[in-house]
């Protein structure tokens, strides 16, 4: 049973203190940032998501500008047909012509042009590139799918092992196809008795390749001698190098210029020491062979002579004579 505060005073009871009020004040929450809005939503995969990214650019088809392609120009909103191209300040520009014939060049442009109304990026075809004709190392036309010609009566003689290396690298595909074999001669010194040996004929042509053909020298002397046993069945030509590594252009070899050697010493052995390519001429010629790759890596007196003997030694099929 309570007592009142009168009862508690008579009785010496001490009343206990009223209870206090709690103040309740209203909660506010906690600041949080402000985060903007997920352009993407909550499935970064969904259909049409990336669409709607104010930050990517809508997709611009590529369309080759072929002739006669009608576009318009977005910026300037000029039509016309395309009928060329050209170069402008930043680069490759189509050429437009109007209805009324005027041109104008336009740069290539991302999203540039509008095709049918649709914003397009315009490109340069592309042209299928040509077959070109295969060649040989001599410039002529490669005959396909062809065996070799079984060899002729007729021949080509060259003083030396690198003469014929060197005839071979370059006109060796021709002379197969016309059943052309080149033979090395080991030195021009028993030439006439050489000539005299072969029996030229009408269908037994020779054709003779010197070094060091000049007015005077040893070279000319033995040619003259040798021209005398069959003068129009023997054709000998010569080149005015001391020999045939002369032939190849100094820019192909390396050099400047091949080296002044004098006739007291061996050409080659000069040649390599003077060049500081090793004693050994035969490791040289090797690595100055393998330079060679076509007739632009000769020089043109030694290519307009190999030449002149190959239609000589084959003239004589076109005059019907081959064979016989």
């Amino acid at each position: 049973m309570a007592l009142s505060p009168g009862e508690c005073q008579f009785y010496g009871v001490v009343a206990a203190p009223a209870p206090r009020r709690r103040l309740r004040f209203p909660v506010v929450p906690a600041a949080r940032s402000e985060r903007p809005p997920d352009p993407y939503g909550t499935d970064v995969l969904a259909a049409g998501a990336r669409d709607r990214d104010p930050r990517r650019r809508p997709r611009v088809a590529a369309v080759p500008a072929e002739p006669g392609l009608v576009v318009e120009c977005a910026d300037s909103g000029w039509c016309g047909a395309v009928v060329g191209w050209d170069k402008g300040a930043d680069g490759l520009a189509v050429v437009l012509a109007d209805r009324r014939g005027r041109r104008r060049a336009f740069p290539l442009q991302p999203a540039g042009f509008r095709l049918d109304g649709t914003l397009v990026t315009l490109t340069r075809p592309v042209v299928p590139a040509t077959r070109a004709t295969a060649r040989t190392a001599s410039g002529s036309r490669a005959v396909q799918g062809q065996r070799a010609r079984v060899a002729r009566g007729s021949r080509i003689w060259v003083e030396g092992k690198h003469d014929a290396q060197l005839v071979e690298k370059i006109w060796g595909d021709d002379l197969r196809v016309e059943g052309v074999v080149v033979e090395e001669l080991g030195g021009a010194d028993l030439l006439a008795a050489a000539v005299r040996d072969f029996a030229p004929g009408p269908d037994r042509r020779l054709g003779v390749l010197l070094d060091h053909i000049v007015p005077g020298s040893k070279e000319s002397r033995i040619a003259a001698e040798a021209r005398r046993v069959a003068p129009t069945q023997v054709l000998i030509l010569g080149h005015p190098y001391i020999d045939v590594w002369q032939a190849v252009r100094p820019a192909v070899a390396g050099i400047e210029r091949w080296p002044s050697i004098p006739p007291a010493f061996e050409w080659k052995d000069g040649v390599c020491t003077a060049l500081g390519w090793g004693a050994d001429t035969g490791v040289a010629w090797q690595r100055l062979l393998a330079r060679v790759h076509t007739y632009a890596d000769l020089e043109p007196s030694l290519l307009g002579r190999v030449e002149e003997l190959v239609d000589f030694v084959t003239a004589t099929e076109a005059n019907g004579n081959a064979g016989r």
